[in-house]
């Protein structure tokens, strides 16, 4: 299965308060180096196995996220968001982040349980997948 599209879901920013979380967000995400990507520079998903995805970042970094069990169909996806989640739009951690799924009933919304980069040999492995 090849590259596909993927859609990030923007987090609005309705009032000045959010922009200090938004801010905060950003210093903990150059804190933490490079597990962290924004949201919004997510371009392609690729299923890794049945319960984890890989996400290309800014065409450079893949980030495999691993899926909490009942991501049924993640496999089957043409499309999917990723969503920041807690105010700001980077994601450091299984916990900021959110992937939702279109399905046949609604959406379905996949927790995310980890989250790390992938090394350029790990890469280079799932694309010969």
């Amino acid at each position: 299965m090849g590259r596909v599209p993927l859609v990030a879901v923007a987090t609005a920013l309705l009032a000045a308060g959010c922009a200090t979380t938004e801010q905060s967000g950003s210093s903990s995400a150059t804190a933490r180096g490079d597990q962290c990507f924004s949201a919004g520079l997510a371009r392609s998903f690729r299923p890794a196995g049945r319960d984890a995805v890989d996400v290309e970042v800014n065409r450079r970094s893949v980030y495999r996220l691993s899926l909490g069990a009942g991501c049924l169909d993640i496999n089957w996806a043409e499309r999917v968001a990723l969503r920041a989640r807690g105010g700001g739009s980077f994601i450091c951690s299984a916990n900021d982040a959110e992937l939702i799924v279109p399905s046949s009933i609604g959406p379905d919304r996949c927790l995310v349980t980890g989250i790390r980069r992938l090394s350029e040999a790990e890469i280079q492995e799932s694309r010969r997948n």
